[in-house]
């Protein structure tokens, strides 16, 4: 059985409300980056989390802590979702601390079937940020 992990950017999940739906299907439909495991091997999501933020000085010990959560569940592969393998720039950085504190498990870079070119997505994603929206500041200072 392959026990899985995922690991989310949480600019995606928490400020872009990504579920990850995408991911989680491709995983039970066994496409994307879930299709090189073996068909006879049961597939078994232990875990899924965002990464904590883009880092500060103690933002690559706050990744390792928080990856812990998956690893005590004797993982065998951490994937890195698709949307890191896009935006992230510390994508390379986490996969070599990954590979460093935890030797004996898998990084995989991507979950889910890629649909658009990486510049493409990032020019999308980037006009999803750059959006005017209403906070709690527009509410105090309009009323």
């Amino acid at each position: 059985m392959a026990r899985i992990g995922i690991i989310t950017c949480a600019n995606a999940t928490q400020d872009l409300g990504c579920s990850s739906v995408v991911c989680l299907a491709d995983l039970r439909k066994r496409k994307g980056f879930f299709a090189a495991y073996p068909v006879e091997e049961p597939l078994e999501l232990m875990g899924i989390m965002s990464c904590p933020g883009c880092p500060t000085l103690a933002g690559f010990d706050k990744f390792l802590q928080r990856v812990r959560g998956l690893t005590e569940f004797r993982v065998g592969a951490i994937h890195l979702s698709t949307c890191m393998k896009y935006l992230c720039p510390f994508q390379e950085k986490y996969q070599t601390l990954l590979a460093d504190a935890f030797p004996k498990i898998s990084i995989v870079k991507g979950t889910h079937a890629e649909h658009l070119e990486p510049a493409k997505f990032r020019e999308l994603v980037q006009g999803l940020f750059s959006q005017p929206r209403r906070t709690m500041i527009d509410l105090i200072v309009s009323g």
